[in-house]
This record gives C-alpha cells, sequence and structure tokens, in this order.
C-alpha cells in the first residue's frame, strides 16, 4: 500500500483536521439513537455486572484508558473492569509475551483477567459501557477500535489512515476471523471500511456483529 505524502502526526493536532472525514448526518442519528436505545434495552446486564464486578473483586466497576479517537485526539474510553486494578503496570512484564505482531497487545491466558472478567470479555459484556461513550459523540457504534494511547503512537506511517473517522464498538475486524489476522491487515479492513463509509455498511457490519458476540468468535 501507498504511503500518505504526509503523516499526520508530524504536522500537529490542528492540522489533522486536514485529513478528517466529514461524519454524515446519518450515522449522527444512527449512533445516537442506536446507542440510547441499546443502554435501555441492556440496563439490566448493565446493572447485574456492575454489582457482579463490586461484590467478587475489590476496586471500581468501571475502567477507563485513554484511548487515540478521531483525528489523534485521545479521549478515555469506559469498558467494565475485567483485569485486577493495577493491570497496566502489570502489562510491561508481559509485553514478551504478546501474541499479536505490531503494537496491539494480546495474550489468550493473561494472568491479569480476573474470573469474572473471563466471562464478561467472552461474551464481549466488558465493551457495552463503550455506548456511553457513543452517546458522548467520542465514539461511532461502528468504526476501527480505539488502541490504547501508548500503542497507537507506535504505528506506521499509513497507519494514521484510521484516524480519520470516529474510533467504533464494531468494525471490519471484530467481525473477521480476527485471531489469525496480522496488525497490518487489521488496519487495512480499517481503511477499507472508511473508503466505503455508507449507511448500509454500517447496517450489515452490526448485524454480523450478533453472530460474531455469540459464537465468541476472537473473544479473549
Amino acid at each position: 500500500m501507498n504511503k500518505p505524502l504526509l503523516n499526520p502526526d508530524s504536522i500537529g493536532g490542528n492540522a489533522q483536521s486536514l485529513f478528517l472525514k466529514k461524519v454524515p448526518l446519518w450515522k449522527t442519528a444512527m449512533d445516537k439513537a442506536g446507542a440510547l436505545c441499546a443502554l435501555l434495552m441492556l440496563s439490566p446486564i448493565l446493572i447485574c455486572t456492575y454489582i457482579i464486578i463490586k461484590v467478587t473483586d475489590p476496586g471500581p466497576a468501571f475502567f477507563v484508558q485513554p484511548r487515540m479517537g478521531r483525528g489523534g485526539t485521545p479521549f478515555g474510553m469506559f469498558k467494565f473492569r475485567s483485569m485486577v486494578t493495577n493491570a497496566e503496570a502489570l502489562k510491561a512484564k508481559l509485553m514478551e509475551q504478546n501474541e499479536r505482531d505490531g503494537p496491539a497487545f494480546k495474550m489468550t491466558d493473561d494472568p491479569r483477567i480476573t474470573p469474572i472478567g473471563r466471562f464478561i470479555r467472552k461474551w464481549s459484556i466488558d465493551e457495552l459501557p463503550q455506548l456511553y461513550n457513543v452517546l458522548r459523540g467520542d465514539m461511532s457504534l461502528v468504526g476501527p477500535r480505539p488502541l490504547p494511547v501508548t500503542e497507537d503512537k507506535q504505528m506506521g506511517q499509513w497507519h494514521v489512515m484510521r484516524r480519520e473517522v470516529k474510533p467504533g464498538i464494531t468494525c471490519l475486524w471484530q467481525i473477521a476471523d480476527r485471531d489469525n489476522i496480522g496488525f497490518d491487515e487489521w488496519i487495512r479492513l480499517d481503511i477499507q471500511y472508511i473508503r466505503n463509509l455508507s449507511f448500509w455498511l454500517d447496517i450489515k457490519i452490526l448485524l454480523l456483529t450478533i453472530p460474531a458476540v455469540l459464537t465468541n468468535r476472537g473473544a479473549k
């Protein structure tokens, strides 16, 4: 793939707006309405998960992590906490066991995951609080998955093209065989989505996310 002539990281945060893709009105409406409806329908699961985490493991039920957003602007991404409270500090000691190429970290038997954490990660329940991020405007229902800021800054020059749109809860990578997809191919799927952005593509990805979650595809 050809590299862009300019790297947005090299020209400053304000200039990155030159590389942003305009957010269609239909996407904003879908995000707001979809996130609100989903939060209302899933509220029993959200409440039960919150209570179980608080009862079974000391520490906060929510985990807020700095992630890279649209145009290279960081934001706090909400998740149900599925790891021990000092998980970020322990990550450095586990980097040698990283199973994914590129800057993203993945470990099948990650010792930082709590017992309830394994369950909610398996069924992607830990991701549900990101619906609040969608309501706030940090994220979209569909878009490239946001990387932690520290990992995002390690990306190659052409990888930053994925920042042209808001990050999403689900994407092409989420519904693919992500266990067998390398980091570069993951980014190519993100760029493919950005170039073909449409109402029907978002609907298709959202519908295909349901069986992907129910079959635990790529969930660890």
